[in-house]
């Protein structure tokens, strides 16, 4: 299984990417992140350097503390977001206990949760396809209402339910399928082409 260490070698980096973009509106200083990432200050201090020069992350002197912050206008920021989407938080729990949630074709977060942003009330934050596990699914998602202080509106299907919604141009589903997203597991055009109809 993918891990977020496999593209990013160093360490401190993969947890500095982690802490960010699970909090991408705050702003953090050293010390306060060597603190929430459990590194030494020096080592933070390098990779924040490095980060700074790439332009991944944005840095603002406020008094005698300098601040840093994601910067989402950094060239490779939807790049990014879909890697740590995929390898760290739900994503990773999903893709590490697949086989505990039954038969899954498809899983889809949309940006607006991938990116950690607020949603329209009614918006869907995750479509997941198959002959799923609820309760363990249950399970994996209450953690991350946990960790994100927020409820997840996620919602589940069959893959005949998503072809037969696909074919009546079902408004619910289409409006899951016209946002952006991050395709967790599966192919994003197999998802979204329609299948023959069976003789």
């Amino acid at each position: 299984m993918a891990e977020l260490s496999d593209f990013i070698l160093s360490k401190v980096r993969v947890k500095l990417f982690q802490l960010f973009f699970e909090n991408p509106s705050e702003m953090w200083y050293v010390r306060e992140m060597t603190r929430k990432i459990d590194e030494e200050i020096n080592a933070v201090r390098r990779e924040l350097d490095r980060m700074t020069t790439a332009g991944m992350v944005r840095c603002e002197d406020r008094g005698n503390r300098k601040y840093y912050t994601l910067n989402r206008g950094y060239e490779f920021y939807s790049e990014l977001t879909r890697l740590v989407a995929k390898t760290t938080g739900l994503g990773h729990e999903i893709k590490k206990n697949r086989k505990k949630l039954g038969t899954v074709k498809y899983v889809m977060f949309t940006g607006k949760f991938a990116k950690h942003e607020q949603r329209m009330h009614d918006e869907v934050d995750i479509l997941v396809v198959g002959d799923i596990v609820l309760p363990e699914l249950a399970a994996l998602v209450r953690e991350e209402e946990k960790t994100r202080g927020r409820e997840i509106n996620y919602t589940v299907m069959s893959e005949e339910e998503l072809e037969f919604r696909k074919t009546r141009r079902d408004p619910f589903l289409i409006g899951i399928l016209e946002l952006p997203r991050v395709m967790v597991i599966g192919d994003e055009e197999d998802m979204l082409s329609r299948k023959p109809a069976l003789p």
